[in-house]
């Protein structure tokens, strides 16, 4: 115990600021792009619903031009087509489906695109696939754009996913991610050891 006690002590953790539902406002994609410079973020997680109600033109370049590594899943109003040129065009990782690893942290996640309708089976499977490639590694992190069920964010009336809250049961991650349900944004509780944090288009800045 002593040990690894030690071994927490020495390990520079990752600094993260973790957002979502921008909804294309690229003026809030500003000012989250600014606190992660002022912060010196290591990474920047955006989970879902990016594109959408407003101006979408240029959302990601606030980031990009600051030379922030980007990160992020699809929401339900992110169709494929625009993860995917979001992906292309400012080189940033779409994790839906994939992993990225960044020191000693691995991040895994699941997207849900306008268009795509996957059963909760085929969910908690995506997020086991890459669970996999990264599960031994000392931190691990999940990510999505819907809650899961059982959560607090249940409390806004909108059920959350069974796959992802076997997902979260299972391989219980240090820190899960999710947004989606705008008016509990900023809600954090635990299952089993698993840190959940509803991030919100406020953003959230952590380390892990």
């Amino acid at each position: 115990m002593k040990i690894k006690v030690e071994k927490e002590k020495s390990r520079k953790k990752l600094k993260i600021l973790a957002a979502g539902d921008l909804h294309g406002d690229s003026k809030l994609a500003e000012e989250l792009a600014k606190r992660a410079e002022k912060e010196k973020v290591d990474l920047v997680i955006l989970n879902g619903d990016i594109t959408g109600l407003i101006e979408t033109e240029n959302i990601i370049k606030p980031f990009t031009k600051r030379n922030e590594k980007v990160v992020f899943v699809p929401g339900n109003w992110d169709n494929p087509d625009t993860a995917s040129f979001l992906s292309k065009y400012y080189g940033i990782k779409n994790i839906d489906s994939y992993y990225v690893r960044y020191k000693d942290v691995g991040i895994f996640g699941a997207g849900n695109s306008r268009g795509i309708i996957e059963t909760e089976e085929e969910t908690f499977r995506k997020l086991e696939k890459n669970f996999k490639k990264i599960k031994n590694l000392e931190k691990k992190i999940m990510v999505t754009h819907v809650h899961a069920a059982g959560t607090k964010s249940e409390l806004s009336g909108f059920p959350g996913s069974e796959g992802i809250r076997k997902a979260i049961e299972k391989f219980q991650p240090d820190l899960f991610i999710s947004g989606h349900i705008h008016e509990l944004e900023g809600v954090e509780e635990k299952i089993g050891k698993t840190k959940v944090i509803n991030v919100g288009k406020k953003g959230k800045i952590i380390e892990i």
